[in-house]
């Protein structure tokens, strides 16, 4: 209820409304109510009496509406007679506790409303002498003051508030002050407070237990719930881990509020050094924008990466320009083995591709005849000695499997599924390149590979040699924004150069999806409106790439394309990329969260697998942590029980700085396995001011909750008496009469003047 409304209704009616919900409705009159009720009905029925005798100009009508008013005035007078009072429990004065809890976090130093910070305003209202609200509170009931951030903690007299924060925990806080008070009669618990609570775990429990005491909790919001000239550069959506050299597009949401349809550019610095910029037009207010930013990190290690928004004139918050993360970029050499049923210049092309990248190994075997194979790239004169792997362990050792023009008929049922479980089980990426003898052509339909793959295989192609295409590529919208089809520098000449890409040709009639795949490229040629030219899905842990092309070497060797010409080189450095970009390793480490306040702990899991990648829950895992100065610690992870082969511990991070974390395992009777290190930032947080508008919703639902109120610095005057009123602790009854309440005067003017004037209108005596 609006304070106008509510300054009405107190007007009419004598007291606030909050007294009303509060109290029960008693009457005391000194005569008997049924001695009264029956001189009411003997009046009525000589009311009734003497209108039904009257005659003269009056009507039947006029008669009854002027016998309904008479009843009506002589039901209020009855109403008062009987002396109706309300009785309400107060808080005994002096005799109960009232908490009162100040917000001295960093979001409290915004001054959104003039010149004046929300925590100079929370310190005049609750930290001064000279305050009315707290010497009106300080009347009725014994204050403890409190600040809370991270903790809460005293606040003895003469005490300072910092606003200094990083972290707003509210749960946590009345969990503390609840606790202190527990022995004592309490009325309530006062929150002074933004509402930017950036750690609400554990919030709904907290409420229960604050409700189950009967401790009411009563909100204070200050501040705007929507700045008035604010720029958020909000979530952003990176790797954890890539490749040296990889070209990256990054996902963030940009919000504004005041500087709609502004250009601003979106800088992107690894380690202070600008990596990349892009001018961005803001969305209107309050409407979130998701914006795509593209940069390549060259360095390797673990890069502190930076996006932010230059800080516009006359901006209320400054802080929340930035976002930071950690990349860990690997220079690792990712292995994939690339099977190819037949000598062809698809294989001799790619290869060459890739020659000259240092992340990538491509182990290629090409089936020269009946049993009879070409190796390229292995490490040693035993790899692929047989052919094609025949055991999980010696399949898994890879990261991704490339088939070409191979027929499902040359592997056995056991290597089927066994690709298969490469993809989901493994995690491994997989891709199959268009021929003769690949996808349903290939006789591919039906098979567990089949489930793998993003496309639907026709049963009814099999074995079909007769179909030719050749193929307009275009790129789709998800196409166009996935970085893997990033051929230059930015989204528009990419999407330029694909339009006058050399057309390449398929044997492979591919039009169908699956529900969860997506598809990057299509092409039109030969018949067919719309060819799926490369899609891809998730499958369990992995990944899979259907591309029916046979032979993209065109890209490079068509006559329109120079010799410089790097695009055929570099759409296949990023797809192979793209496909070992998230396969796990035996073990595999998360540091969560990769960023912490200094205080705070990190918790590190670890996915422990076997050679055939299945969970082991018998090992010793180990986690070495490095801390910022040098100091090596370690910490023993125990095996977490729900979950096969995984392992969990924390560690505190004190210092500012990075750490990294290396985590082994050890089995008996095999050797140690150790997992690529993890890396986590101990930095200052600046969480506070994200989303720092007041959060009401919040604060409504906290004082909802535990049956308390919701107040702005704005309607702070009755607070002292809505606790005496609703609060709990040690109470006594109250009782306030309503015989006299101004309605009551009014209604009775009312009706007699209605009278009055009716019968003048009409000429009645």
């Amino acid at each position: 209820m609006g304070a106008f409304f509510e300054s009405v209704f107190a007007a009419l009616f004598k007291y606030r409304p909050v007294l009303f919900e509060q109290g029960d409705i008693a009457l005391r009159s000194p005569v008997a109510v049924q001695v009264l009720l029956v001189a009411a009905l003997i009046a009525t029925i000589a009311a009734a009496w003497t209108y039904g005798r009257a005659r003269g100009k009056s009507t039947r009508r006029d008669r009854a509406f002027l016998f309904g008013l008479r009843c009506a005035v002589l039901g209020i007078v009855t109403f008062t007679l009987l002396r109706p009072t309300l009785v309400l429990s107060s808080v005994l004065p002096q005799q109960n506790y009232l908490a009162v809890m100040i917000d001295d976090s960093r979001s409290m130093r915004v001054s959104d409303e003039g010149d004046k910070a929300r925590g100079a305003t929370a310190a005049a209202l609750f930290n001064t002498s000279d305050s009315d609200v707290l010497r009106e509170l300080s009347s009725r009931f014994r204050i403890r003051t409190f600040r809370f951030a991270e903790d809460a903690a005293r606040l003895e007299t003469g005490d300072t508030l910092a606003f200094d924060g990083g972290r707003t925990r509210i749960a946590p806080a009345l969990e503390r002050v609840r606790a202190e008070l527990s022995s004592l009669p309490v009325a309530g618990v006062v929150v002074v407070t933004d509402g930017a609570d950036n750690a609400q775990e554990g919030l709904s429990e907290t409420l229960l237990s604050l409700k189950s005491a009967g401790v009411p909790v009563y909100t204070v919001g200050l501040g705007r719930e929507r700045a008035r000239r604010d720029v958020e550069v909000g979530r952003v959506s990176v790797p954890r881990r890539v490749l040296k050299g990889s070209a990256l597009v990054v996902e963030l949401t940009l919000s504004q509020a005041g500087f709609g349809g502004r250009k601003v550019p979106v800088v992107i610095e690894d380690e202070g050094r600008i990596v990349g910029t892009q001018d961005v037009e803001l969305p209107a207010d309050d409407s979130p924008a998701a914006v795509r930013v593209h940069f390549t990190l060259e360095e390797t290690g673990p890069r502190r990466i930076r996006f932010r928004v230059p800080v516009q004139d006359g901006e209320l918050v400054a802080e929340n320009n930035v976002q930071e993360t950690v990349i860990q970029v690997s220079p690792a050499r990712e292995k994939i083995l690339y099977f190819e049923g037949e000598p062809r210049y698809e294989l001799k092309f790619l290869r060459r591709a890739v020659a000259s990248d240092s992340s990538i190994q491509l182990v290629t075997l090409q089936r020269t005849a009946d049993k009879r194979y070409l190796r390229l790239d292995v490490d040693s004169a035993a790899e692929l000695e047989a052919g094609f792997p025949a055991t999980r362990e010696e399949l898994f050792s890879y990261r991704a499997l490339v088939l070409g023009s191979i027929e499902a008929s040359f592997f056995t049922h056991d290597q089927l599924q066994m690709i298969s479980d490469f993809v989901s089980e493994r995690g491994g990426g997989l891709l199959m390149l268009g021929g003769h003898r690949a996808f349903a052509e290939g006789g591919w339909a039906g098979t567990p590979v089949a489930d793998a793959l993003p496309v639907t295989l026709d049963d009814a192609f099999s074995g079909d040699t007769s179909f030719f295409a050749t193929l307009a590529v275009a790129p789709t919208a998800a196409g166009l924004a996935h970085p893997a089809l990033r051929l230059v520098s930015n989204e528009a000449a990419s999407a330029e150069r694909w339009k006058t890409m050399p057309q390449p040709s398929t044997t492979n009639r591919i039009r169908g999806l699956k529900p969860g795949a997506t598809a990057l490229l299509t092409g039109t040629g030969g018949g067919l409106d719309r060819q799926v030219v490369l899609a891809h899905q998730r499958f369990g842990r992995g990944i899979a790439l259907a591309f029916p092309v046979q032979d993209s070497w065109v890209w490079q060797m068509d006559a329109t394309v120079t010799p410089e010409d790097q695009t055929h080189e570099t759409f296949w450095r990023q797809v192979l990329r793209w496909l070992v970009a998230d396969v796990p390793d035996r073990v595999r480490v998360e540091l969560t969260p990769d960023r912490v306040a200094p205080g705070e702990a990190v918790k590190i899991t670890a996915d422990v697998a076997d050679d055939r990648f299945g969970g082991v829950n018998n090992a010793r895992v180990t986690a070495e942590i490095t801390s910022p100065d040098g100091n090596v610690s370690e910490v023993q992870l125990p095996w977490s029980v729900e979950t096969d082969g995984r392992y969990q511990a924390a560690f505190p991070a004190p210092a500012a700085g990075m750490y990294e974390v290396r985590v082994r395992s050890e089995q008996e009777g095999g050797k140690a396995v150790s997992a690529q290190p993890a890396f986590a930032e101990v930095a200052p947080s600046t969480s506070e001011y994200f989303e720092a508008g007041m959060n009401a919703p919040l604060l409504k639902r906290i004082a909802a909750e535990t049956s308390g109120r919701f107040y702005t610095a704005a309607n702070l005057a009755n607070l002292a008496e809505d606790i005496t009123y609703t609060g709990k602790g040690l109470v006594a009854q109250e009782e306030k009469d309503l015989w006299d309440m101004p309605v009551i005067l009014f209604a009775l003017l009312l009706l007699l003047g209605t009278e009055w004037g009716y019968r003048r209108y009409r000429a009645l005596a």
